[in-house]
């Protein structure tokens, strides 16, 4: 039981990981050990689970069921072996979570040592990713995400005051292209589009205006997935950014960007820790929600 336990548990890392590198890794132990315990599961069970190539590792059909089955059961035990922590008072193991870019230095950086160092048995797996990753499927204990993206059956505990997205240029495009006054000008615009790196699309620029909301959709010579090239494009003078207004507080106080439009960017539900609604936390999940909690959500306005 306890050899297929263990297979269960590769299989399922395989599964999530699509690499069984970066599956050993998360597991700690050596790819051929993790090889070694799913061949074993396969021949238990008389069914390849895993379908693999010379460039990926997926799960066959009969994998994809099987596992898919298995999962709440999983989920279970993992949960019954974290109960131990708080016969033991004390919290331990690896809490992962997966965390938006933005969220990194507003509220990441600030904590990090002194809840690693109030919780010493702590391991903090923190997984950076812009996309909307079902941290169910992918094992994450929680997540940090936009208010506005949080699905209807989370818990969510504030992080942030409310933010706003500042269209933001350099003195020298605006003194030579002028400035827009409504979103509609942006057309006439060079403009500093940003690509979501999971799903392809490119971002369309979110106004409202009397109280009604709507999209342009910007053009410009330069598309990218990073906020911070963004910045330092539009400082450079490429075109206007449509950014978060905390991350260019220094800039648009020293002069080296102004900001446009301002009226039609209205404040939106800042960052919100999340997780799934459970009758009992895990001790280490427990264990940095109360710590947050201890906290004030950061103001994040410039």
């Amino acid at each position: 039981m306890r050899d297929d336990y263990s297979g269960l548990t590769a299989l399922a890392a395989v599964a999530d990981k699509r690499s069984f590198t970066a599956a050993a890794t998360m597991l700690r132990v050596t790819p051929s050990a993790l090889s070694q315990s799913i061949r074993a599961l396969e021949e238990r069970v008389g069914v390849r689970l895993l379908q693999r190539t010379t460039r990926s590792v997926g799960l066959t059909e009969a994998g994809a069921r099987f596992l898919a089955q298995l999962r709440p059961a999983m989920a279970s035990i993992h949960a019954a072996f974290e109960s131990l922590d708080a016969v033991r008072g004390r919290p331990s193991g690896t809490l992962r979570i997966n965390v938006p870019r933005l969220a990194i230095t507003p509220v990441l950086e600030p904590l990090l040592a002194a809840f690693l160092a109030t919780y010493p048995e702590l391991r903090l797996d923190i997984v950076v990713d812009d996309g909307l990753t079902n941290i169910v499927e992918q094992d994450f204990d929680a997540g940090i995400r936009l208010g506005e993206t949080l699905d209807k059956d989370v818990v969510a505990l504030r992080l942030t005051s409310d933010l706003r997205m500042a269209v933001v240029g350099a003195p020298a495009y605006l003194s030579e292209r002028g400035r827009p006054k409504h979103p509609r000008d942006l057309h006439a615009h060079d403009c500093i589009n940003f690509r979501y790196l999971r799903s392809g699309a490119v971002y369309r620029w979110e106004f409202t205006d009397k109280g009604r909301e709507f999209t342009v959709a910007v053009e410009g010579r330069l598309v990218t997935n990073d906020n911070a090239l963004q910045v330092r494009a539009a400082l450079d003078g490429v075109g206007l950014a449509n950014v978060m207004e905390h991350t260019v507080a220094k800039e648009l106080t020293d002069g080296r960007l102004i900001r446009v439009l301002s009226r039609f960017c209205a404040p939106f539900p800042g960052l919100f820790l999340y997780y799934p609604s459970r009758t009992q936390l895990p001790p280490k999940l427990r264990a940095l929600v109360d710590f947050l909690r201890a906290r004030p959500p950061e103001a994040m306005a410039p």
